[in-house]
């Protein structure tokens, strides 16, 4: 599909924040992503929807890589070429009475759009957020834009509190939790956590649907492919050593 760019433009240190027409009738559960395809690159970028408005959908982007530097040059009305919504996502539904959204740096995008759907549904949930320093910290004002106030940690102390996210968040009451991060948080929060979780994978993906296999990961039930079946697994399919 072809969608349009209303917005594109710096939220954080080196990471961007763009807006792009949604087809009517596109929706889905948050967590899914779309894959972008970049001018001049042969592979799409996979990118986690961050929000669903009436007609638009958000995505947010760290530059790591001359792929996604050249997305951050696409000005406002450029059309890009995009495959989705993909994947599997966070079901709100399985949320129960109490849960965390838990996030590590750009990470954190998919709970925004997660943290909407469950408050529709009428659960109000908590949010803990780890960052690396102040400067990298992102879209805080979008949550409590929905009157959730996040925990917060950083690596160096200069926002919230000093250390990991998935200490910080041992504090808090919570029956269930969904994550997403960077692989040893995920690691960290099965440990810390013994919960119900769902957790979003993040790794390199070529096709995104499935079909080359590339992203294939050994799981409790064989194996899966995280582009397709997901990139949100509960914690009890994941074949990790804690």
């Amino acid at each position: 599909m072809i969608l349009t760019i209303l917005e594109n433009g710096p939220i954080a240190k080196d990471v961007w924040r763009m807006r792009l027409t949604r087809p009517a009738g596109e929706k889905g559960l948050p967590g899914r992503f779309l894959h972008i395809r970049v001018p001049g690159k042969y592979l799409r970028r996979p990118i986690s929807i961050a929000w669903t408005g009436e007609d638009s959908w958000d995505i947010v982007y760290k530059t790591v890589g001359e792929g996604t530097r050249r997305m951050t040059a696409l000005p406002k009305g450029a059309r890009v070429d995009a495959l989705g919504p993909l994947g599997n996502g966070f079901d709100p539904a399985k949320a129960g009475g109490a849960p965390l959204l838990l996030g590590g740096g750009v990470g954190v995008p998919p709970l925004l759009d997660l943290c909407r759907a469950l408050l529709e549904k009428g659960v109000r949930p908590q949010a803990a957020f780890g960052f690396n320093t102040a400067a990298d910290a992102i879209l805080l004002a979008d949550f409590r834009a929905l009157g959730i106030e996040p925990l917060i940690a950083t690596m160096d102390g200069s926002l919230g509190i000093r250390g990991f996210v998935t200490d910080a968040a041992k504090a808090l009451s919570f029956d269930s939790f969904f994550a997403c991060g960077p692989e040893p948080m995920l690691r960290s929060a099965l440990r810390s956590f013994p919960q119900t979780g769902y957790l979003s994978l993040e790794t390199r993906m070529a096709c995104g649907i499935g079909a080359c296999l590339g992203c294939t990961i050994e799981t409790n039930e064989g194996p899966k492919r995280v582009c397709k079946d997901g990139p949100v697994f509960a914690r009890e399919e994941l074949r990790w050593s804690i």
